[in-house]
């Protein structure tokens, strides 16, 4: 039995496919603004766009980052057959990306008396990967 059977017959735990060049790129130092415009699909160079912007105190860019992030995400997921819900693991490192902008989104929807976006980002992050909910909050 594999870890991420779903016994209950969901859908399947979605992978999206390894784009190691914008992570390389970021672990290497390079500014998240040239990876993001190298590589304007990358979630997880919107994401760390949009953890700087939060950092800085710029909690509405941050939120415009995130939901970069967030949207080219979706656009990943559905490409991978990702059908709106189940699972999206945290433990594959290419989801990371679309999980720490959701998580962005969140934050900054929140900090911005979004209440309603704020709660649908966090239980999407939830719902998608308790794991990344619990590491990220």
């Amino acid at each position: 039995m594999s870890i991420h059977e779903n016994l209950l017959g969901g859908p399947a735990p979605t992978h999206l496919p390894d784009d190691p060049e914008p992570r390389e790129l970021l672990a290497a130092g390079t500014p998240p603004a040239d990876v993001a415009a190298k590589y304007p699909t990358s979630s997880l160079a919107w994401a760390q766009l949009a953890d700087e912007a939060y950092e800085g105190g710029r909690v509405v860019e941050s939120y415009a980052y995130a939901r970069t992030g967030y949207h080219r995400g979706l656009d990943s997921l559905r490409r991978a057959g990702w059908k709106g819900h189940g699972p999206v693991p945290f433990e594959h490192e290419p989801n990371r990306g679309f999980l720490r902008a959701l998580h962005a989104l969140a934050r900054a929807a929140g900090s911005i008396g979004e209440t309603e976006e704020h709660e649908r980002c966090s239980t999407f992050l939830r719902d998608s990967s308790p794991t990344a909910a619990d590491i990220l909050s």
